[in-house]
């Protein structure tokens, strides 16, 4: 009889600066646990806000969005409602948080330093509970990411997260089991796409290039978990708080999370080729091409 399926593991690491470099032991460890699918785990690392900042600690700082983001390219602010002071503080923030998790990538997973594609930078200052939203933007259902608009062609999303929350509220995530568990689950129920499709929507304007296979599949297996009610409330999880003061890394493409409440947060996207990593043969874009006996990107 096959072993039950366990929920993804979270690893500590007690690091309490976003220059601290770890031992090549640990940094190690780190790896290996990360391309696993497990959650790296920082109790005690603070991001600092600066004199005055504390003004940003409000829903308001959003306006009628959920997150306010930062185009590390452009350096524009999308989603805020502040005022032209407001404004600038905000973004001395993020970008600060930018280079914070950079440092702490570097420091903690060298072997990616080279490679890593810096993405968008997100403040979530709004309460995650109680959102009123569509299933599939639900985020407190479990579920791997994807974005619909922007392909990544089996590229690996890593995730930084920092809770800045001056309340004591934990960030309280459910966390799910293993991503080739899910794909098992999931994806011999997904139909291939059609033919010319993936071109046709980048042309329309959809997204933003022609989507790959690999970029199908994840968009439907998002969908297909978050739909399913069953899988929800029976699947192996678990329950972990990010209390205030703490930060963590996850390849959000890999593990299966929902985050269930929380407020006040700062999130840091990178991309990764698959061949940057220690073991390609763990990532999504591996296991799925295993499962469908096919290439997919």
């Amino acid at each position: 009889m096959p072993a039950p399926t366990q929920a993804t593991d979270v690893a500590s690491f007690p690091i309490a600066g976003w220059n601290q470099a770890l031992p090549p032991a640990e940094q190690q460890r780190a790896t290996l646990a990360l391309e696993s699918g497990s959650v790296l785990f920082f109790p005690k690392l603070r991001f600092a806000l600066l004199e005055g900042e504390e003004r940003l600690l409000s829903p308001a700082a959003a306006g009628q969005a959920k997150n306010v983001s930062l185009d590390p390219a452009s350096g524009t602010l999308r989603g805020s409602g502040a005022d032209e002071e407001e404004l600038r503080l905000l973004q001395g923030m993020m970008t600060r948080f930018a280079a914070a998790s950079a440092s702490l990538l570097r420091n903690v997973l060298p072997r990616y330093a080279a490679a890593l594609e810096q993405a968008r930078t997100s403040y979530r200052p709004v309460e995650v509970a109680g959102r009123s939203t569509s299933w599939r933007k639900d985020d407190t259902r479990l579920h791997v990411d994807s974005f619909p608009s922007s392909p990544t062609r089996g590229r690996r999303i890593l995730r930084v997260f920092a809770n800045l929350n001056p309340h004591g509220q934990a960030r309280t995530w459910r966390i799910g089991e293993p991503f080739e568990e899910v794909a098992r689950r999931f994806v011999g129920s997904i139909p291939a796409p059609l033919p010319g499709s993936r071109v046709a929507l980048s042309l329309l304007g959809v997204t933003r290039s022609p989507r790959s296979a690999y970029d199908h599949y994840m968009l439907r297996l998002h969908d297909c978990m978050k739909a399913d009610a069953d899988y929800q409330s029976h699947s192996a999880q678990r329950r972990f708080d990010f209390p205030p003061g703490s930060a963590w890394i996850v390849y959000t493409d890999q593990v299966s999370h929902a985050a269930m409440t929380g407020q006040y947060a700062l999130e840091q996207t990178y991309h990764l080729p698959v061949e940057a990593m220690q073991d390609p043969a763990r990532s999504p874009l591996r296991v799925l091409e295993r499962q469908l006996g096919r290439a997919l990107a």
